[in-house]
């Protein structure tokens, strides 16, 4: 039912200021918040989910693109409901309040001290986190999906028909808007989820990267409430989607209907729906079907487009974000792609396609997206080669059917050391730089008579420190990590052989007691120079520095040698257990290039081809059908993703490549076929059609009708004579 508000003043004027309705600042402020809440909350959402919600990268990759899938399929329940239902202002409305709860659960599910009931940092109820994260995911996705196409389309509704130059003014700033919020939020949001927050224990602020997008939501909310009184607001006439839909299901069951061969065959199937919809409507989604088509082969591109949220910011964690000036976090380098549209857009409408058509190439849209297609494909070979490199540089660890261990020497002579079949030397105070690979129990001999049986857990790294215990060498195991530190910091730890007890810190973060040959827990330091403070019961103090690079594992080692003083530090040793990532961020530079290369030539050319071959009033049917695409692609990712189990993700990335390369050759092949059409000028064609024409259309209606009550009379009267026969017979 309409909206009587709606219905009661659908043209009404309100200020202007050079000719623009004030309202449409309340509708840019509006969508450059949302912007900024959509694009920040999904910049840090692949990291939130592998090292909040302790998922690996595949399942994190799954769920990802499952969010950004419901996101773009959203869109069409949004439009029926704003058409049909309730209308633009209103659906804007419920949807935002929808969007911002959505936000705000997200936020509190990322607080780990709401469950961590033994103030060590990491949630003891983790289901409890998973569900408000899927809550919060799902409404989120119904809000932001819901109002994407209405905000716009309310927009325009602010002007006058004859404010045609002003609308396009309007339409430039409003998508402005959304790259400015994007940019923004995608540079701000992972700024603070590197912070460090927390009630008992401090963690990396999650909770803060998702609550200020939810704060901008609900500035987006307030600001559009607040223009109420001064929007122009169009009752609801129903959906163009559901018009089409309906037209499309009729004639496919009318052609089912008369599928017997006695009935003759019509040009084309949708001519079938003659006997119920007019021709102009059936000549319309003619039209529509024939460019739907087309968009067959393009969700392959949006599955290789949106992993640059996903894949290629888990890509990023393994790479050395040191810019000199600034550090770039990982899923910082998303803001390339914002920076670089900005940039070629411009160069391409203004320098690059005039200078195409002078040379007198037919570089035709649907050209221009299969050309598209191919950079994204190329920019896929350029992470995996990326990825090569970085494979190259990660430390091989152990599988589930072995142990892998390192030795260190704290007694102060050389060592002979036999371990399984392994012999070597060890010197005082060092560590053999690689370790070694056991499948299963091996003996350790430390020199004549002293020899123990070591057992390690499958799976697991461990370091052996060799001490002297009375007379003789004693091997001390302590675990080390099994994995790459978490998001670039580096996990350091110390040992001390020093003969008194010790306390170690860095920052404000503390190592905890040292005894004599005791090893600290791990502790996460950032990159950059790193102020060891270590001190004594007496309060001495020592300072040793260090410089840290990304990702790397060291333990610190505090010989029995050790004595505060000027220059203690130069005693202690640092033993390197993973390196640090070597491979530079830069390095992702020109995968981004390539893939907003294709963004550029196929997206905004695809938009523009899409709309200069729809009909006039079925624009929103093929920006439905443009949405769904990107909802496709995402799910493509979900299936190749769990069905392709690709040990090396280089290779899954070289698989992506090659499908779209595949899919742009088909979509060449169906360009090359592709018959351009002018929707104005078939639309005329029926609008100017003859009077006659019509009279003829009403006169075969009449002409059926008459039929079908003939055939009642001629039933009545058979069954009439029928009745007087048989008393006939009755009465002989």
């Amino acid at each position: 039912m309409a909206d009587k508000e709606e219905v009661r003043r659908p043209k009404q004027r309100h200020f202007a200021v050079c000719g623009y309705p004030i309202s449409i600042f309340f509708i840019v402020v509006n969508e450059f918040c949302e912007r900024f809440s959509y694009y920040g909350m999904r910049a840090v959402l692949v990291l939130y989910f592998k090292y909040f919600l302790r998922w690996d990268d595949d399942f994190a990759t799954t769920i990802y693109h499952t969010f950004a899938a419901l996101c773009y399929l959203m869109p069409i329940l949004g439009a029926i409901v704003a058409d049909s239902w309730l209308g633009k202002f209103k659906t804007i409305v419920y949807l935002s309040i929808v969007y911002a709860v959505g936000q705000t659960i997200l936020a509190v599910s990322a607080i780990h001290d709401i469950t961590d009931t033994n103030r060590d940092g990491t949630p003891d109820n983790m289901s409890l986190h998973i569900a408000l994260s899927m809550v919060g995911l799902i409404l989120i996705a119904l809000g932001t999906g819901g109002i994407k196409p209405c905000v716009a389309a309310f927009g325009g509704d602010q002007f006058e028909d004859h404010q045609e130059k002003q609308r396009s003014t309007f339409f430039s700033i409003f998508y402005l808007s959304i790259n400015a919020g994007s940019l923004l939020s995608t540079v701000i949001t992972p700024i603070l989820r590197a912070q460090e927050c927390g009630i008992y224990t401090k963690q990396k602020c999650y909770t803060l990267a998702f609550g200020v997008p939810a704060a901008l939501m609900v500035v987006a909310l307030i600001v559009f409430i607040a223009g109420s009184g001064m929007y122009n607001k169009t009752a609801p006439q129903g959906n163009i989607m559901v018009k089409v839909c309906k037209c499309i299901g009729f004639a496919i069951a009318n052609r089912f209907r008369h599928r017997a061969p006695q009935y003759a065959k019509r040009a084309h199937w949708m001519d079938w729906a003659e006997e119920k919809y007019d021709k102009l409507l059936i000549a319309q989604v003619k039209m529509v079907l024939k460019v739907l088509f087309l968009y067959i082969p393009l969700p392959m591109f949006w599955a290789l487009f949106d992993q640059q949220g996903s894949r290629w910011t888990l890509q990023a964690t393994n790479l050395n974000g040191d810019f000199g000036i600034l550090t770039i976090q990982p899923d910082q380098m998303q803001t390339v792609n914002p920076i670089l549209i900005l940039i070629l857009v411009p160069i391409m409408d203004s320098v690059l396609y005039p200078l195409i058509s002078k040379c007198k190439l037919n570089f035709s849209p649907l050209k221009r997206m299969t050309v598209g297609m191919f950079f994204a494909a190329l920019a896929f070979v350029a992470a995996a080669l990326v990825q090569i490199q970085v494979d190259q540089t990660l430390p091989k660890f152990p599988s589930s059917t072995e142990g892998q261990a390192k030795f260190t020497n704290m007694i102060d002579r050389p060592l002979a050391i036999k371990a399984g079949t392994n012999e070597f030397t060890l010197e005082s105070l060092a560590t053999n730089e690689d370790y070694l690979n056991f499948d299963k129990p091996f003996y350790l001999s430390l020199g004549p008579g002293h020899a123990y049986q070591i057992t390690l857990p499958n799976g697991t790294r461990s370091t052996l420190v060799i001490v002297q215990r009375g007379t003789k060498p004693t091997p001390l195991a302590f675990r080390d990590i099994e994995s790459k530190p978490e998001q670039g910091a580096n996990a350091i730890r110390f040992f001390s052989g020093f003969g008194s007890a010790l306390n170690v810190t860095v920052g404000d973060q503390d190592f905890g007691g040292l005894a004599v040959n005791t090893m600290s827990k791990y502790v996460a330091v950032p990159h950059g120079d790193a102020q060891f403070r270590i001190t004594n019961n007496t309060g001495e103090e020592c300072v040793y520095s260090q410089t840290l690079g990304f990702g790397s594992s060291h333990t610190l080692i505090i010989p029995p040698t050790f004595a505060f003083g000027e220059n203690c530090g130069k005693s202690i040793r640092s033993v390197t257990d993973i390196e640090p990532n070597t491979i530079h961020m830069a390095w992702q530079i020109p995968q981004y290039f390539l893939m907003t290369v294709g963004e550029v030539v196929f997206s905004v050319t695809g938009l523009e081809f899409s709309y200069s071959q729809a009909p006039s009033n079925m624009k929103a049917v093929l920006q439905a059908g443009w949405l769904l695409t990107v909802a496709v692609g995402n799910i493509i990712v979900l299936i190749v993703s769990e069905a392709a189990t690709l040990p090396e993700q280089w290779a899954e990335y070289i698989l992506f490549s090659s499908l779209l390369v595949l899919v742009c050759i088909i979509f060449a092949i169906m360009a090359y076929f592709y018959t351009y059409t002018d929707p104005t000028k078939i639309e005329a064609q029926f609008a100017n059609m003859e009077p006659g024409e019509q009279e003829k259309k009403k006169s075969l209606e009449m002409a059926k009708k008459d039929s079908v009550e003939h055939c009642k009379d001629d039933r009545r009267s058979s069954d009439s004579s029928s009745d007087e026969e048989e008393t006939k017979q009755s009465n002989m």
